[in-house]
């Protein structure tokens, strides 16, 4: 190849170069959430930018679960109530929680968690027994929802205590309310009470004569 053919070519490159310099100057400096490849794959996990999102909404008004007045534990005795001595049973509240969330409608969807024990007293003895719970949402002292649940606890041969949970969904405060409102738990009327036991059936009178 002649030497002028390869100035040609050594020319031709470097005009090439400039053009190229200049287009990319012209162009200003890469801008990584449109165009850089390698930025846009580590930061966006993708070749592209993902398209911009709603700001966070923000979340709903969502008070602490109270024991109503009164609501805080039940007792059961086998003869004058306030003997210590004749304390059967007795359930009281354990933890509490609540979790809230927005509807699409701008009502709220609550739901509680209820942890309770109930616990033998001098007079009493294992078996099974039911724990009633209140679970109620209240604007002012309007109960807007209210659910009425019964948890069954078996204590056995031995043993001193039993635990219950529940978890309530679907409690709903309307629009209008969600920003001051009040959830509130109680136990029942009527106490831990154990599960009817079944009877012996009474002998016969032939068996009676028998003997």
């Amino acid at each position: 190849m002649s030497k002028g053919r390869k100035r040609d070519r050594s020319a031709s490159g470097a005009r090439l170069l400039l053009t190229l310099v200049a287009l990319a100057a012209a162009a200003g400096p890469a801008v990584a959430q449109e165009g850089n490849f390698l930025t846009n794959m580590f930061k966006y996990g993708g070749t592209t930018v993902p398209p911009s999102q709603p700001k966070d909404v923000e979340p709903p008004y969502c008070p602490p679960v109270e024991v109503a007045e009164g609501g805080a534990a039940l007792q059961s005795y086998g003869g004058k109530a306030g003997n210590s001595s004749a304390l059967r049973n007795q359930i009281t509240f354990g933890r509490l929680a609540r979790e809230c969330a927005w509807l699409q409608d701008g009502s709220v969807s609550v739901k509680v968690g209820v942890e309770g024990l109930v616990l033998l007293g001098p007079a009493g003895s294992a078996g099974r027994f039911e724990a009633p719970v209140q679970i109620a949402i209240k604007y002012g002292d309007k109960a807007v929802v209210s659910r009425a649940r019964k948890m069954t606890v078996a204590i056995g041969s031995g043993e001193v205590q039993g635990m219950f949970s529940l978890v309530e969904d679907g409690l709903v405060v309307p629009p209008a309310m969600a920003g001051d409102y009040a959830i509130e738990v109680a136990l029942g009327a009527g106490g831990a009470r154990s599960a009817p036991k079944k009877r012996k059936p009474a002998p016969s009178a032939e068996a009676g004569a028998a003997q």
